[in-house]
């Protein structure tokens, strides 16, 4: 699931090949509304799927002009993002 709160996208639950579809297109249709913090605090399951829907929202986000950041990324996303060496590419705050 992926809601709006504030200037933040709230991600909860699973970040998996089965939602990735979802996910991107909710998260891009926020970050082209404005909202710049991704919270990934909630976020209970993760796969390889998680990096693209992200890399997604960053691209969208370019192509819009805006900037975004990403909070609370669970230990299995960070260490996905070490595994394929991506990490310096995503904006961790």
């Amino acid at each position: 699931m992926i809601r709006a709160a504030g200037d933040h996208i709230e991600v909860e639950g699973a970040m998996t090949l089965t939602s990735a579809t979802a996910l991107l297109n909710e998260g891009n249709a926020l970050v082209a509304g404005g909202l710049n913090v991704i919270d990934l605090a909630a976020v209970t399951d993760i796969d390889s799927s998680a990096l693209s829907v992200v890399f997604g929202w960053l691209r969208a986000a370019r192509i819009a002009g805006k900037s975004i950041s990403i909070i609370h990324p669970p230990k299995d996303f960070i260490s996905l993002a070490e595994v394929y060496g991506v990490t310096e590419y995503l904006p961790l705050a």
